[in-house]
């Protein structure tokens, strides 16, 4: 029985000299450097008593070791959690004592932070800094570079990615061998990448979009990618003559487009621009055709299911769509009672394909919810398709709001809110944003015997959750808007304060 992730990806790289990443500071590692570095990884996992089927834990910066472990766990056969170093260490404990890690990674600077609640949760802690420091990097680096592959078939776990509900309590969405490689091949040939193309990769390696898409295409591809730990407009400026690819969120799109030296000279190597995570204004499609000539091209996913759709590589890339279904991928818009529409009219979105998750973490009522016995997924995104099939995402349900290319869900920010003294009931809700696609914006109601203190709402809200959860405004009001059954209608409060950005 052969691994099926890690032989497709990595398996045949052992004795490869070509360069897989190129570091800011002209770093190179080849291909062999890292898959030995993987097996380091994987065997330092294996020393730390984790096991095939075991979950790990790791909220890390973004390095090429922290990539290292996360494909020695595929080699090792681990499920690995990546969480993003936004969160804080409430909201870490309910990851860990979720999914049962034995093993909490963290960067040595939140270990102190990070301690108890591994203990609490009954895992091991271990830390991995950015610049190879730490307890498992230095366990690590006493191992061989070569580790015996456990054996994983393709419906086997490969990895949670947690997703937060509705009702505030987070979702692991769990992704197979086979979720993401038959993704990543898909998205190879789609996109026409091959082992000549270098990647500008800035995006994180906690989420869908840094980590099973670019990442994994580009070992698919055997390509290169330039490993950024963050978004530096004028760093991907510099290194773009040298590059033919970039994968990004609507946020680095306006912050190149602001840059004065970024034009047809700039981005003549370029081959392609992707785009996802958020909408894409046609403002900014506009604006970037304009200076470049390029159009870029936007595609729609989500955690549970990876990539759906994209603009097509030849053909039209129409602005304000997500495109077409990929290959192997169905979509299909319905009704609340799951009935497909006609075409052009607004429903719900479902998708299926081998790319969809397995299902939620000890929640089957959840996952029997979502997702339907015939493998549908309810993606619970309000959609339309036209008559030549391309997908145009009209709202969201559940109330998500993207920012930056983050998921935040208002129900856990409200819950949080309307607990602290002072607060009647809130509302969370987005709104656009001229940098970030849309913000979170919170109202609030008071208490008829005490105003809330904003201040000490603000400390609450920077210790219990992740800073891109953070609402930009917090406004007081006298009442939410409500319909004859009580509803608070959101719609409204998006209208009223639709130009606080961006007025």
């Amino acid at each position: 029985m052969t691994n099926t992730l890690y032989d497709h990806l990595l398996g045949a790289q052992a004795d490869n000299p070509a360069p897989f990443l190129h570091l800011p500071d002209g770093t190179r590692i080849s291909y062999a450097q890292f898959t030995q570095r993987v097996a380091q990884f994987a065997g330092a996992a294996r020393m730390s008593g984790l096991h095939p089927g075991d979950r790990l834990a790791l909220q890390v910066e973004k390095s090429a070791d922290a990539l290292a472990l996360i494909f020695g766990c595929i080699q090792a056969g681990i499920v690995f959690l990546p969480l993003n170093t936004g969160y804080t260490a409430d909201e870490i404990a309910y990851f860990v004592e979720n999914s049962g890690a034995r093993l909490l990674v963290c960067d040595p600077a939140k270990a102190d932070a990070l301690t108890p609640v591994a203990l609490q949760a009954g895992a091991t802690l271990q830390t991995l800094g950015a610049n190879g420091d730490g307890t498992l990097a230095r366990l690590a680096d006493t191992l061989p570079g070569h580790f015996a592959t456990e054996p994983r078939g393709p419906d086997d776990l490969a990895a949670f990615l947690y997703t937060s509900g509705t009702t505030g309590r987070s979702k692991g969405a769990m992704l197979t061998q086979n979720n993401l490689l038959s993704n990543a091949l898909t998205l190879v040939d789609h996109w026409r990448f091959d082992s000549s193309d270098v990647l500008l990769h800035a995006l994180p390696i906690f989420h869908t979009h840094g980590l099973f898409v670019a990442t994994n295409v580009i070992l698919a591809a055997g390509a290169s990618m330039v490993f950024f730990p963050k978004l530096d407009p004028k760093a991907l400026l510099d290194w773009m003559p040298r590059a033919t690819t970039l994968m990004g969120v609507p946020t680095f799109y306006t912050r190149l487009l602001d840059e004065p030296g970024f034009d047809r000279t700039a981005s003549a190597n370029m081959r392609l621009f992707i785009s996802g995570s958020a909408p894409l204004l046609a403002e900014t499609h506009r604006q970037f055709e304009a200076r470049t000539g390029h159009r870029i091209l936007e595609r729609y996913g989500m955690t549970e299911t990876n990539m759906n759709t994209s603009n097509p590589y030849d053909g039209e890339r129409r602005a304000g769509t997500v495109g077409l279904p990929l290959p192997g991928v169905e979509v299909k818009v319905c009704d609340d009672q799951g009935q497909e529409l006609p075409r052009d009219e607004i429903g719900i979105l479902e998708v299926r394909g081998p790319n969809v998750f397995k299902g939620y973490w000890q929640m089957p009522e959840k996952t029997a919810e979502e997702l339907r016995p015939d493998g549908f997924f309810i993606t619970g995104d309000l959609a339309t398709q036209g008559a030549d099939g391309y997908v145009t995402i009209v709202g969201r349900g559940k109330d998500l709001v993207i920012s930056g290319g983050y998921n935040i869900y208002p129900k856990e920010i409200e819950s949080l809110l309307d607990d602290q003294p002072g607060v009647l009931e809130s509302a969370v809700f987005g709104v656009p944003h001229p940098d970030f696609g849309e913000s979170p914006v919170a109202v609030l109601v008071a208490e008829k015997e005490a105003a809330p203190d904003l201040e000490k709402i603000t400390a609450a809200i920077e210790k219990s959750l992740a800073r891109f959860k953070h609402p930009k405004r917090i406004i007081m009001v006298d009442a939410l808007p409500r319909n004859t059954m009580g509803k608070v209608q959101k719609n409204i409060l998006r209208d009223s304060f639709q130009d606080l950005f961006t007025g």
